[in-house]
């Protein structure tokens, strides 16, 4: 089927026209992305990978236990993970001394995270919440841009699943920024990010802080990641190049790992947040608050 993109017209942000049904959304999964790995890849990183890079993440993971302890002014929160994978993020938290839940679509990571000790469902997302109460923080990964309709699930977390006070912490991928579309149309690419039926949903920092305004949240921080896209024009092009994309991702690690290790985390924040203000960056962090009633 052939697709185009169109603009939601309440929040700017790009999607698929016409949405895939339910039936091929489900028939991709099952046939190309978990079966195309072994084992089986969920939001872009599969258990090796999180193994191997594990500094890397538990960076970030240690930000936002920071970050989450500084808002409540302790650690002993709820917090349900929204696609949660490999559950390696709840198990970081678990041992912080968080109350962890999680949902995915894959059985295989869920019996990994239940191994673990977590408390973790197997969901097709249409059950956005097995456990039928509400939580302190919702965490959601590189999830809403596969979701057909994002603008619901935005408005189901803020009305039945978070607590007054609560956080909802979401990360997705910054799509069509001005880096990734000049290092198009330097190397001569196809839009190679627009990927249906995967990816349904294609955000920048401002579309997706009006979202979550929109939907009643209030944004409280927003960061980028590295702008990787930065690469394609000084004459790396890792598209098609995995072993390229592989070393390209290992310098911005180092990147990373340097400034936190020499005691600059602070400036690698501000780094990101000024990305964010100007919709550069690879990835979009947003911390976005229920206000009390």
């Amino acid at each position: 089927m052939g697709y185009k993109l169109e603009r939601n017209p309440h929040y700017g942000f790009l999607q698929i026209s016409p949405t895939p049904s339910d039936a091929e959304i489900a028939e991709y999964y099952s046939n190309e992305f978990y079966a195309s790995e072994s084992p089986a890849q969920v939001n872009d990183s599969s258990l090796d990978i999180q193994k191997k890079d594990k500094a890397f993440y538990q960076g970030w993971r240690a930000d936002l236990v920071n970050l989450i302890g500084e808002h409540f002014g302790r650690l002993d929160v709820s917090v349900m993970d929204f696609g949660c994978g490999w559950c390696e993020t709840l198990s970081y938290f678990k041992e912080e001394g968080m109350e962890c839940y999680g949902i995915d679509t894959t059985p295989e990571a869920i019996e990994y995270g239940r191994s673990l000790g977590l408390n973790v469902e197997v969901s097709n997302l249409q059950d956005l919440n097995p456990f039928q109460r509400k939580f302190d923080v919702l965490l959601m990964q590189n999830v809403l841009e596969h979701l057909a309709d994002p603008v619901a699930v935005v408005a189901e977390i803020h009305k039945n699943l978070l607590n007054p006070g609560g956080l909802f912490i979401i990360d997705v991928p910054n799509e069509f920024n001005e880096f990734q579309v000049a290092g198009k149309e330097v190397n001569n690419l196809e839009e190679w990010w627009v990927a249906p039926p995967a990816h349904l949903n294609y955000f920048s920092s401002d579309s997706l802080q009006a979202l979550l305004q929109g939907e009643g949240f209030t944004v409280l921080d927003k960061m980028a990641s590295f702008p990787l896209e930065m690469n394609l024009l000084m004459g790396n092009n890792y598209v098609g190049n995995p072993a390229l994309g592989r070393q390209i991702h290992e310098q911005r690690m180092l990147f990373e790992h340097n400034l936190r290790s020499t005691g600059r985390t602070k400036v690698l924040h501000q780094f990101y947040r000024a990305l964010a203000e100007i919709n550069l960056g690879r990835q979009i962090l947003m911390v976005a608050e229920k206000k009390y009633d």
